[in-house]
């Protein structure tokens, strides 16, 4: 199959790269309007193809699936040209900039039949995999909360909030992760510098007082990239810049007894061993190239589609109006 990867800025190239080492790929075309860029990707790519625009893409038959590395504002233009033309569509995290593009984009790849993917790369590395397989066999128990700290001193985005910005990756990895949606959402954050918030906390109510709560910032003198998984039997500990250890399962808790009534309620803390499991260090990224080939062969809906895409973007825009309410509880 012949891809087109449009946008050849910080991302692009990655894309390039894992997808013309892919078997199921013939050829890659790399379009960007900037010289500069398709330069660069042909000093170290020359076996890729060259395009200016993306209309030379849509222009190329032989062209069967464009992946768009391009900013979140023109996700939906352009995704929806490339499923109209008849090709299998990769976006970068989020989907879109709106539910209703989201559910729009989803539309008409059913009605198209080509495959509509989303690429968050966290599903696929080999720590995010370990944690659902922990989460299945029932090694931590009934999850009761997932909290996620992901913060550093990084760039400001001026289209989208530190929220749309950061919190798509840890959003992504709680659903797939805890397998279940939420009620509702509370944000609250507040924009210093420019119009949009640079540092957010994001509230998550789940059906049977499971929760979620996620932290990011723009603007920390350290750099944490970090999730907790707190279940009935053992809790757990992500830290996604541990070299050696990224997982952490802590054989500890909270045991509560109550004979009577609530004034005899008993609190008994549990603190047992810990252990590291081995986790799969192959990159990310290419097991999302070969999900996405794999579904497009398959005729299936990947692990990352626009179901999964849509769930993300509705917590974001939900979570923009309760930002922009000082934190009022959005039903989801």
């Amino acid at each position: 199959m012949n891809i087109a990867v449009v946008g050849l800025g910080y991302w692009g190239p990655n894309l390039v790269r894992n997808f013309a080492a892919h078997p199921g790929v013939g050829r890659v075309v790399a379009c960007d309007p900037r010289p500069e860029r398709r330069a660069f990707i042909k000093a170290r790519f020359p076996e890729t193809a060259q395009a200016a625009a993306f209309e030379d893409v849509l222009a190329d038959d032989s062209i069967e699936a464009v992946a768009l590395a391009v900013p979140v504002d023109r996700h939906h233009e352009l995704a929806r040209r490339a499923l109209d033309s008849g090709r299998h569509v990769w976006l970068e995290k989020p989907l879109t900039s709106s539910v209703a593009q989201a559910e729009d984009l989803m539309a008409l790849a059913q009605t198209r039949r080509r495959t509509l993917f989303v690429d968050h790369t966290f599903i696929y590395t080999g720590a995010v995999r370990k944690i659902r397989q922990l989460v299945d066999a029932g090694e931590l128990g009934d999850i009761l909360y997932f909290d996620s700290v992901r913060i550093n001193l990084g760039l400001f985005q001026h289209d989208v909030n530190v929220i749309w910005d950061l919190a798509p990756h840890d959003l992504s990895i709680m659903l797939h992760v805890m397998g279940a949606k939420p009620a509702a959402v509370s944000a609250h954050g507040i924009a210093q510098w420019y119009a949009q918030e640079n540092i957010a906390h994001i509230a998550l109510y789940f059906p049977g007082k499971r929760f979620a709560h996620f932290h990011v910032n723009w603007t920390s003198p350290v750099k944490i990239r970090k999730i907790i998984v707190g279940g009935t039997k053992k809790m757990l500990v992500y830290d996604d810049l541990e070299t050696s250890e990224k997982i952490k399962i802590y054989d500890a808790g909270v045991n509560v007894k109550s004979e009577e009534g609530v004034h005899d309620l008993l609190v008994q803390y549990r603190t047992g061993d810990m252990h590291s499991p081995r986790v799969d260090p192959a990159e990310a990224l290419s097991g999302a190239v070969a999900e996405f080939m794999s579904a497009i062969a398959e005729k299936r809906a990947p692990l990352t589609g626009g179901a999964e895409g849509l769930d993300v973007v509705r917590i974001l825009e939900a979570s923009e109006k309760s930002i922009k309410q000082k934190g009022r509880l959005i039903e989801l």
